[in-house]
């Protein structure tokens, strides 16, 4: 698994975190594993722990679509005296290109601080697989750490690999 995270400054010297995670599929092939990330209504079939991901405008997969994600647990979630708190937010596609396997998206509101999140999901073939590639960006978490971001975007996506290779039966236990 490979994971690289910084921190950049950018022209305003505003920080922001920068990281990349990267899952290795053994067997399933690219274009086998691009329709199940293409889907940009689907990430609740395929992220561990999100519950929900429901449409709110435009048609999966079409540039300007909107996301609504809901129920993600977060390495920062706290006990909350007994009141339900439910992480939320919604996500626009910015950009696909299925010739080269590709997509980003931001995160255009939430109550989890996420303010000019933008990822890029890529799928990346090999001679024995595929793997996938999750860059992202985005400003200072409050009541966040870097690592905190990449915990749950690193083991989230190594789990999303394997959920998409026994869904393709190409996992072996």
């Amino acid at each position: 698994m490979e994971h690289t995270t910084q921190i950049l400054f950018h022209d305003q010297r505003q920080p922001k975190w920068e990281g990349k995670a990267t899952a290795e599929l053994r067997g399933p092939k690219a274009e086998q594993v691009w329709p199940l990330l293409e889907d940009f209504f689907g990430l609740h079939k395929w992220f561990p722990t999100l519950p929900t991901c429901l449409p709110v405008q435009g048609v999966s997969g079409q540039p300007g679509c909107v996301r609504y994600c809901a129920g993600i647990k977060t390495p920062v979630d706290r006990e909350s005296d007994g009141l339900e708190h439910v992480n939320w937010s919604k996500q626009q596609l910015l950009s696909i290109d299925p010739s080269q396997l590709t997509y980003s998206y931001s995160i255009i509101d939430g109550n989890i601080g996420f303010n000019s999140y933008i990822a890029t999901i890529r799928v990346l073939p090999k001679e024995d697989g595929c793997s996938i590639e999750w860059k992202y960006e985005v400003e200072p978490i409050e009541g966040w750490t870097l690592m905190n971001l990449d915990m749950l975007i690193g083991p989230g996506l190594q789990l999303m690999a394997r959920k998409m290779e026994a869904s393709l039966g190409q996992y072996k236990v």
